[in-house]
C-alpha cells in the first residue's frame, strides 16, 4: 500500500507463488479503500499492474524500492503535459517530485491540467461527500 518495508519484500523470489500471493494482498488493501468510495472499481478496471518495492528497484531503479524522501524538486522535473494529444504524465518523476504526497499532489495537478475549473468543480458536485472513518 504505497509504504511496504522493504524488509517485507527483500527476501522474496519474484517468481514464486509466496511473492504473487503479496502483491495480490497488496492490490486487495488498495481495492478495498477505494471500494468504499466506488463499490464496483474492481470491474471498472481495464488494465492493473501492481508494483511492489522489488519492481520499484528493478524498473525504476529506486534503491532497496523506496519511493523516496522530500527533495526539492524546481525545474529539473518534466510536466505533465506530453507532446501526444490526450497524453499525460504524473507521478514521482515528474513535478512537484518524489515521495507519496507529492506524487498524489502530480495527480491533481495533472487533473487539472485536463479539465477546465467549471469542468472540475462540476465533477465535484458528483461525487457525494464521504464521512468514513479509515481503518490504519
Amino acid at each position: 500500500p504505497a509504504t511496504e518495508r522493504w524488509a517485507d519484500w527483500e527476501h522474496l523470489d519474484r517468481r514464486s507463488a509466496e511473492y504473487k500471493e503479496k502483491k495480490k494482498e497488496a492490490a486487495d488493501f488498495l481495492y478495498s479503500a477505494i471500494e468504499r468510495q466506488v463499490p464496483d472499481i474492481r470491474s471498472r478496471v481495464v488494465f492493473e499492474q501492481v508494483g511492489t518495492p522489488l519492481t520499484h528497484e528493478r524498473f525504476l531503479r529506486k534503491p532497496r524500492g523506496a519511493y523516496g524522501w522530500r527533495v526539492l524538486a524546481g525545474a529539473n522535473l518534466p510536466g505533465h503535459k506530453t507532446p501526444l494529444p490526450g497524453l499525460h504524465i504524473c507521478g514521482d518523476s515528474t513535478y512537484p517530485g518524489i515521495g507519496v504526497p507529492s506524487a498524489a499532489m502530480g495527480g491533481h495537478i495533472c487533473a487539472n491540467n485536463i479539465l477546465s475549473l467549471p469542468e472540475h468543480w462540476a465533477q465535484l458536485d458528483r461525487i457525494k461527500d464521504w464521512h468514513y472513518e479509515l481503518d490504519m
